[in-house]
């Protein structure tokens, strides 16, 4: 079965998971992380908020207020413009897109600034990625969810989020995909967690690169790598791509089960 088969299969039959390794048959993918200091995931609250309003702070009084300012320049640029110009209609654009980006700057520091993590469980806090950050309603969209949920340790919830979240944001923000999918899953030793597209896809030589140079990216590794868990990201140009998270039982899940 080829990339897009597989992709097309996962998004419109989630009750067929065959078990396929993409890593290898493309040669692409992550490592294993080191074990995590299970103990280096619940930080004091009151640590963790300080540092984050200390971000969402210097966010706000350097690129928020660059771009606020900006934007009131362009503003007032376009009114200056006859209403018969041919270029109204694009500086018109070109302001709504920064107004928009503003307000997703406001979203962003808005959160960091909350000590709380997302509300519900897992599943609806993805569900509500598409809403929280304005992303177009566009693209089909959906959270598929297999097995019983299940506890997370103190301090996970938000890293598994964040991983995921950016995953999502970047399907839609780059594959041109018509059909999106979040798949948690809850199994017996590890939490796994998939974002896959039926876009675009990456060209090899172009994902290795970006696998190291963009921040996003770099953020989800760094994360994954902080807690221990192993990221794999597997593509093929035109074919689609998919985001692989899989945190180990005993780091994900507050109490550990048995099984035979």
């Amino acid at each position: 079965m080829g990339f897009v088969s597989f992709v097309t299969t996962r998004l419109r039959d989630n009750s067929s998971r065959p078990v396929i390794d993409l890593a290898q048959n493309y040669g692409l993918g992550g490592s294993i992380a080191p074990r995590a200091n299970i103990s280096s995931l619940e930080v004091p609250d009151e640590e963790l908020l300080a540092e984050r309003t200390r971000i969402a702070q210097e966010l706000h009084d350097t690129l928020l207020q660059g771009f606020f300012a900006a934007s009131m320049h362009l503003r007032a640029a376009v009114d200056r413009l006859p209403a018969d110009s041919p270029a109204k209609p694009q500086f018109g654009d070109v302001l709504r897109l920064v107004d928009r980006t503003v307000e997703e700057g406001r979203r962003a520091v808005q959160g960091l600034r909350s000590p709380g993590r997302p509300i519900g469980s897992l599943g609806e806090a993805f569900a509500a990625v598409p809403n929280d950050l304005c992303l177009p309603p566009s693209v089909g969209f959906q959270v598929v969810v297999h097995g019983t949920e299940r506890e997370l340790r103190a301090g996970l919830f938000e890293e598994v989020y964040r991983i995921g979240r950016e995953a999502i944001l970047n399907a839609y923000r780059h594959s041109r995909a018509e059909h999106i999918e979040a798949e948690i899953e809850y199994r017996a030793k590890e939490l796994r967690i998939a974002v896959r597209d039926n876009g675009c896809g990456i060209d090899p030589h172009q994902l290795h690169r970006d696998w190291r140079g963009r921040w996003g990216l770099r953020g989800m590794r760094e994360r994954a790598d902080r807690i221990g868990a192993r990221l794999r990201l597997l593509s093929k140009s035109a074919l689609g791509t998919e985001v692989e998270l899989r945190v180990p039982g005993r780091v994900a899940f507050e109490e550990s089960v048995s099984f035979r």
